[in-house]
């Protein structure tokens, strides 16, 4: 289970007339924010108001400010996603987590760090598959597959069965018969989204990998080729794993829905 706002809970308790209108409302006020110092306004709602969970953006962010920021985050929310986040940092945050009894969980490739308090991510029976052009892809693609899990998706990966060799794609679409969305990361031409759009049922997410080099280098001529796909292809920015992952986490969990 997880901690934060429950709108459910408080909207049924002024239903079952518990609370009051008036006091269902200060408490959606009160809960939906968390400042943090003069450096951060935490949106505590946003699972509930989205189906995405508030992730910390860690590039950037100065280390104490970030600290801060985790500390306050998961304190309340008993759950907390860290990204972009530099490894020695997330050694530091970790051994702060060990001593509160926070349990960690560290995606070395993907540079994301999930910390937990008394909660467990959920499981709503939504299926992701990720599949990646290169080997080099794979930072971007775990960065996709952390969000999608953290918002109860089962994923399934198949990584570097890119166009060069692209005999090794299709037992790859046969094995994710089932998946209810894709996630495809490629750099260099950034082709085989569109592959396998045209060979698959499903939504396509293509990510462009700031991966390649010369003339339209890291990720440009990737970005530009999946803009002009023939296949049907949705297109996210260059390395954006977050938004590719949580973008087919919500295709996923809708259809479960349904």
């Amino acid at each position: 289970m997880e901690k934060g706002l429950d709108l459910k809970h408080i909207l049924q308790a002024a239903y079952d007339h518990t609370m009051s209108p008036d006091e269902a409302l200060a408490q959606i006020c009160a809960e939906s924010v968390l400042p943090v110092g003069s450096v951060a306004c935490l949106d505590m709602s946003r699972k509930a108001r989205c189906g995405i969970p508030e992730v910390i953006l860690a590039e950037g962010k100065e280390p104490a400010h970030l600290r801060s920021i985790v500390e306050s985050y998961v304190t309340s929310a008993g759950r907390c996603i860290i990204s972009r986040l530099d490894p020695e940092l997330a050694v530091s945050l970790m051994e702060w987590a060990r001593s509160e009894d926070i349990l960690s969980a560290w995606s070395d490739e993907g540079r994301v760090l999930v910390l937990a308090k008394g909660t467990t991510a959920p499981k709503t029976g939504g299926v992701v598959g990720i599949i990646t052009a290169g080997t080099s892809d794979i930072r971007v693609a775990e960065e996709a597959r952390v969000i999608a899990e953290e918002m109860g998706c089962e994923v399934r990966r198949a990584y570097d069965v890119g166009v060069a060799g692209i005999h090794r794609l299709f037992p790859v679409i046969r094995e994710m018969e089932g998946c209810h969305a894709f996630v495809v990361a490629a750099g260099r031409e950034g082709t085989l989204p569109s592959v396998v759009a045209g060979l698959v049922d499903r939504p396509v997410i293509g990510v462009p990998v700031s991966t390649g080099y010369g003339y339209m280098g890291a990720g440009q001529a990737a970005l530009a080729s999946m803009l002009q796909s023939c296949s049907v292809l949705t297109v996210v920015n260059i390395d954006a794993g977050f938004v590719a992952g949580a973008s087919a986490a919500m295709i996923a969990n809708l259809v479960v829905r349904s």
